[in-house]
């Protein structure tokens, strides 16, 4: 079984316009949540949110711009950070990039998630439609709003040929594609896969719908105190947006060409609770099974993993549940495995979230350092988990592995084991 090694990593999130300036922001415990400056949050019950540091349409030339919903414009400023940090080439006039850099477009391919996909563009077309016409729907609204638009987008931009795949699973669809990722490469269906998550849904509906739900922080008057996993004021998470992408490849393809290597992906762990379609089942059976699976895929130990990078969404059932199901996956060895959550920092980032906090874990085991859970100042009693509270905590020298879960509405639990190490 090939080991799948990370050579390039790119982000655009509520902290940071690209990963020095997301990692950056973690580590120092900068909150990116912040009151909703438009004129049409003013009504909602909601009015705070994480929104992207760096406005992704700055990036990208504006007439194509205006051809790309958000959540694929934050999908290709990471990409392309990812792709470039990785030692690939972008397309020149007359070449394409998979071959100026030297790749295989057959052996290339993408696995990138999105919970829902091109809303803005859905939402802005359906407007336009009520208020002008039929003929002033954009042409382009189809290819905007599909949910696999993010990942066929990076596949023209680097030519993938191998197989371009969207997974779609709620908060847990950038894990699933990163679990998919492994799969294309270990199975030998491609050395190369660029995998990842975006979302971009800060619009009136989402919002008032997840409120409606009494699923989002209503601390309007205090956005970067708003997200608290663990403490006893949670009170829901916050809405946010943005996109990370990592580049895979197999152990043997990344020495060939020397490339610097960041740690492996080591293993996944995939459950479904089947309990609710929004409550994770109590006991939390699901989400201890994705991290005992993703800790036997890896061929590791739970005395082995030292850092947990947790879904910690800062709701009041989710936490507590998520808590107690680490305790029960790692027993023991709790004890020596210290647990965060950056989203008390970015908000939850939905379908881009598993990406965004899987970069967060590898850098976290490449620099010894944990970013800090923020805002916990009064912790829930009988948590059972080791939480590096407000303060980032150094890691042991050595060999390290660590876990990222992911939970998503459905029941859909995706666990990812890393290590900083590039052989087993």
């Amino acid at each position: 079984m090939r080991d799948v090694v990370i050579t390039g990593m790119g982000a655009t999130t509520p902290v940071g316009g690209d990963l020095a300036s997301t990692w950056a922001a973690l580590v120092a415990g900068h909150s990116g949540v912040v009151r909703i400056p438009d004129a049409w949050a003013e009504p909602l019950p909601v009015q705070i949110a994480g929104i992207c540091a760096v406005d992704p349409s700055t990036k990208i030339d504006r007439v194509r711009a205006r051809r790309l919903d958000r959540s694929t414009q934050v999908a290709l400023v990471a990409a392309e950070e990812a792709w470039i940090d990785a030692g690939y080439r972008l397309a020149g006039d007359e070449e394409d990039a998979a071959r100026a850099s030297g790749l295989d477009p057959e052996r290339l391919a993408v696995a990138f998630g999105s919970g829902i996909g091109g809303l803005h563009s859905t939402l802005t077309n359906w407007d336009a439609f009520v208020d002008k016409g039929a003929r002033r729907v954009s042409p382009y609204t189809i290819p905007m709003l599909m949910s696999n638009a993010p990942a066929a987008n990076i596949g023209l931009m680097v030519n993938a040929q191998a197989s371009v795949r969207t997974t779609v699973s709620a908060c847990a669809s950038a894990n699933d594609a990163v679990a998919l990722a492994v799969d294309e490469i270990r199975l030998g269906r491609a050395d190369v896969v660029v995998a990842g998550g975006s979302e971009a849904t800060i619009n009136p509906l989402p919002l008032a719908a997840f409120a409606q739900m009494q699923a989002l922080s209503k601390r309007n008057d205090d956005p970067a105190a708003a997200s608290r996993p663990w403490d006893k004021g949670r009170d829901g998470f916050v809405l946010s947006e943005g996109a990370a992408v990592l580049v895979l490849e197999s152990l043997e393809h990344a020495l060939a060409r020397g490339a610097r290597i960041y740690g492996t992906v080591a293993g996944a762990g995939i459950s479904a609770d089947s309990h609710d379609i929004v409550q994770p089942d109590p006991t939390g059976h699901g989400q201890s099974s994705a991290m005992l699976k993703a800790i036997a895929d890896a061929g590791l130990s739970a005395s082995d993993i030292k850092h947990v990078n947790a879904h910690g969404t800062s709701t009041p059932q989710g936490d507590v549940t998520e808590a107690h199901s680490i305790a029960k996956a790692l027993g023991a060895a709790t004890a020596g495995c210290v647990v965060t959550s950056t989203k008390s920092m970015t908000g939850h980032l939905l379908g881009a979230a598993g990406a965004l906090e899987s970069v967060a874990t590898v850098l976290a085991l490449h620099h010894r350092v944990v970013p800090p859970t923020i805002n916990l100042v009064d912790p829930e009693d009988g948590l059972g988990i080791d939480i590096a509270a407000n303060t980032a905590r150094d890691l042991p020298a050595g060999p390290l592995a660590a876990l990222n879960n992911s939970f998503g509405f459905g029941g859909h639990n995706v666990a990812l084991a890393f290590t900083n190490a590039h052989v087993r």
